[in-house]
């Protein structure tokens, strides 16, 4: 298909004014699983991820009375949906599991006018279900985000529609006042962008383990995957201009790891760059991490660097992120940083109460709940047309195709968020570790969003520090192919 009939056929369907829903029912499910390695160690926080565990929702529908089906996808990150230092990983990643199973056992059967409709019932369930399983919210709704993310797929699918018209048109009968009710006049589709974004920036992440140089990397660690590897490698490969550099609350350890980041990135990337900084939820107060933060802009080897920042996320522990010494703390500092939210973005009611409290907005990953971020996306917009500060980044967790990053970028889009991190492709190498069938599959559908590694695989394509969403925003919620889920391990809907 040539790329003015792909613009010709977007712009058919961005036009078109549909206001409806359609029927729906849930018939069934299954759960598939895979184990990535990554090709380097991804610090983030407490942990350190080398392998993971990767899981393949299939829901099955009725649509209108017509069978359908959708798939989702995503990582078993350990410790970052509850950060126990001691619970054990194999406990982690089991309770992941069985989140999604309740969440599955909650959607099968499921009646509803609209996609919106079941995602309300399925989340009341979860909801009620993990408060009395003492289940944190942020675990509980990510099995809720899997099935969501399937049913969304099962009626783009069956009506032909991208997310990002579905969303706007009512087809999946998205209403942001029935989540946050100061919207209740508002429709979505004077709220959302009227047309997705055909590209955003990749906002790449620097982690804590992270080479900066390719001359630092010691030679036993050096890779041969064609791929780059240290921050300098990978400025000069995909032309990154926007990154989210982790902080881990040493103040020493910060201070020197800013230090040479700083002289990296101002090495290397354009003078517009701009960057984010992670908190990693490693203070326990206001008061702490406003002296963490007064220290690291004092330092006059970081005063340049620091005038390229966007925003700072989650510095907080989720324990005290949302109490009401927050707004206190807030209030005594009028001059800090814009500061979000993104582990304390765990129910529907997260992101008002952390504007209460002054922070300047949230993050959007799928994990965390298309019509929740959708939601978040609309009461973001309508403060901005109240000239209010507010800030909805695209934050990543490790997402890496054939179906989460493709999905996470529809949303992305249709969104509006125009800097988005990502990292998947960084500690992933492509899509080497998956069969050569769901390669040429990916490559076929998306060859603006995917190229071909030296090594013959599937890696995310990015030029100019930008990634091309064209053939995304075309395809029914992104990934517009069947994935065959028969290479994967079967795993039963209860537990063994």
């Amino acid at each position: 298909m040539s790329c003015s009939h792909e613009t010709a056929k977007l712009e058919e369907w961005l036009d078109a004014d549909y206001d409806f829903g359609v029927s729906l029912k849930i018939t069934g499910a299954s759960i598939r699983q895979t184990q990535l390695k990554t090709r380097m160690p991804f610090k983030y926080g407490i942990a350190t991820m080398t392998e993971v565990p990767m899981v393949f929702v299939r829901v099955e529908t009725e649509v209108d009375g017509r069978p359908s089906w959708g798939i989702s996808s995503d990582l078993l990150p350990p410790k970052w949906f509850t950060k126990v230092p001691d619970d054990p990983l194999e406990q982690e990643i089991a309770d992941m599991l069985r989140v999604i199973r309740r969440a599955l056992a909650h959607a099968i059967g499921v009646e509803a006018t609209t996609a919106f409709a079941a995602w309300q019932e399925i989340y009341g369930q979860q909801e009620a279900w993990g408060k009395a399983e003492n289940i944190a919210p942020l675990l509980a709704h990510f099995g809720t985000s899997l099935v969501e993310r399937a049913l969304i797929e099962s009626v783009c699918r069956a009506t032909g529609q991208p997310f990002g018209q579905a969303l706007r048109n009512g087809m999946l009968g998205f209403e942001p006042g029935a989540i946050h009710p100061t919207l209740a006049k508002r429709s979505a589709a004077e709220l959302l962008p009227q047309k997705p974004l055909t590209k955003v920036l990749a906002r790449h992440t620097v982690g804590l383990a992270d080479p900066l140089s390719a001359a630092g990397i010691p030679a036993d660690e050096l890779l041969n995957d064609s791929l780059p590897q240290s921050l300098d490698q990978c400025i000069r490969t995909y032309g990154l201009r926007h990154f989210k550099i982790k902080i881990n609350g040493n103040l020493n350890a910060d201070h020197e790891r800013l230090r040479s980041v700083a002289v990296t990135i101002g090495q290397n990337a354009p003078s517009d760059y701009a960057f984010s900084l992670d908190g990693n939820e490693q203070f326990k107060s206001v008061n702490d991490f406003r002296n963490h933060w007064a220290s690291l802009s004092a330092d006059a080897e970081l005063t340049c660097f620091f005038e390229h920042l966007i925003f700072i996320e989650q510095p907080l522990h989720r324990d005290i992120a949302l109490k009401d010494s927050v707004g206190d703390g807030f209030g005594d500092w009028p001059d800090r940083p814009p500061i979000i939210i993104d582990e304390s973005d765990a129910t529907i009611k997260s992101l008002p109460l952390a504007l209460e409290l002054g922070y300047a907005g949230t993050s959007h990953k799928n994990c965390k709940g298309i019509f929740k971020g959708a939601a978040n996306a609309c009461l973001l917009n309508a403060r901005r047309e109240a000239g209010q500060a507010a800030v909805m980044s695209g934050e990543d967790l490790c997402n890496v195709g054939p179906v989460a990053v493709i999905q996470d970028l529809a949303v992305m889009s249709a969104l509006g968020i125009e800097s988005v991190e990502r990292n998947g492709h960084h500690y992933m190498a492509g899509l080497s570790q998956f069969p050569k069938a769901t390669q040429q599959q990916v490559i076929a559908a998306h060859p603006g969003l995917y190229r071909t590694s030296d090594q013959g695989w599937p890696t995310l394509d990015i030029h100019d520090g930008q990634i091309h969403l064209l053939s995304v925003n075309e395809q029914p919620f992104g990934t517009g192919f069947e994935l065959d889920l028969s290479p994967f391990d079967e795993i039963g809907l209860t537990a063994v």
